[in-house]
């Protein structure tokens, strides 16, 4: 592991910082109030200098608060677009911003790069509701049928599956194989979801998204008896009934260029709490209604968190090499089949 940089002094939010980091607070001026700014600032400076010396990037989940993803992040998006921007990193060191499996894949596709993930308890509570010996054991119980395996899974989990997916891929993945039926696993409301777009077979596992699982249609009739006319965009790791009682349904990915395209007066994202701050950046003349639900994990991983990371090179992410190289294969067979067709929502 690399040596430690020379701490960054703390640095208070002097009119230098003030100056180098203005450019910033103009992008988010319109989610993080003035008055919070010079809180932020000081470790966003030194973030910055923290990569240069490291020659490191940041990748940040869309979940990530606004002053991490619109700041010190040199690329966000959904975890299918970390996964395929992770094999294109041109550093030595990735920082991943999100919770462990996210870094995890990262390493997966990068195992010469060292990556970082500021917060070791930044986990998951649909990675954490299945091990790989459960895989094992439907696998027993369900001979030749092949395992789906969405990427919110722990690399020992998809070092027994045959391909990933992502919620943005999950239909065209399930039916690029061909099959009649397959074992979709850990979501269980993906997996009614999925279902309900394939005539492939689906035997799912009973896992849920804490934050995606409290979301229920009688929210959704609240925000429209409220807010008559809104467009309501769902998480599909959201029930079957959430999703149907809303307009469109799709992965954070899918949910951002929605707004983008559709520019609605009114908006409501049933998702996690931050991804509405950041689409707002990028569209200003769309109202965003929060249902808030916050990711417990995701907040772990903090600026002051981040800069820790750079200056300790902690934590890194190891993975054992008998797992990774089969966890890998079935990433890289999520890569392979290649985007899903565009569909106009």
């Amino acid at each position: 592991m690399a040596t430690p940089a020379a701490r960054i002094p703390e640095s208070a939010f002097t009119p230098e910082v003030e100056a180098r980091t203005a450019h910033l607070f103009e992008r988010v001026k319109r989610v993080i109030p003035a008055v919070e700014w010079p809180v932020f600032a000081p470790d966003i400076d030194a973030i910055l200098e923290l990569k240069r010396r490291r020659n490191a990037v940041v990748l940040a989940h869309n979940y990530q608060t606004p002053e991490i993803f619109h700041t010190v992040a040199d690329i966000v998006g959904d975890s299918l677009a970390l996964a395929r921007e992770a094999v294109n990193v041109d550093a030595d060191v990735i920082v991943l911003c999100g919770v462990h499996f996210m870094a995890e894949t990262a390493k997966l596709l990068n195992p010469e790069k060292t990556v970082l993930i500021p917060d070791l308890r930044a986990g998951c509570s649909l990675a954490e509701s299945i091990t790989a010996e459960d895989v094992r054991g439907l696998k027993a119980r369900h001979p030749g049928v092949p395992v789906v395996t969405y990427v919110n899974t722990s690399a020992a989990v998809k070092a027994e599956s045959d391909v990933c997916c992502t919620s943005g891929n999950a239909v065209h993945v399930v039916e690029s194989l061909g099959v009649d039926r397959v074992i979709f696993i850990p979501d269980e409301y993906l997996a009614k979801n999925v279902a309900a777009q394939t005539r492939v077979g689906i035997i799912p596992w009973p896992g849920h998204c804490e934050v995606h699982e409290r979301f229920t249609p009688a929210d959704i009739a609240s925000i429209r008896a409220s807010h008559p006319g809104i467009v309501v965009l769902a998480h599909p790791e959201c029930d079957r009934p959430v999703v149907e009682a809303a307009d469109y349904a799709g992965s954070t990915h899918g949910m951002a260029k929605y707004v983008a395209d559709h520019k609605p007066r009114q908006v409501a994202l049933i998702t996690e709490c931050s991804m509405s701050d950041n689409v707002a950046v990028a569209n200003p003349d769309v109202e965003f209604v929060r249902p808030c639900n916050l990711c417990p994990h995701m907040k772990r991983i903090t600026l002051g968190r981040i800069r820790h990371a750079l200056e300790t090179m902690t934590h890194e992410v190891t993975i054992d090499p008998a797992v990774a190289g089969r966890a890998r294969a079935a990433v890289e067979r999520m890569l392979a089949i290649g985007p899903p067709p565009v569909l106009q929502p």
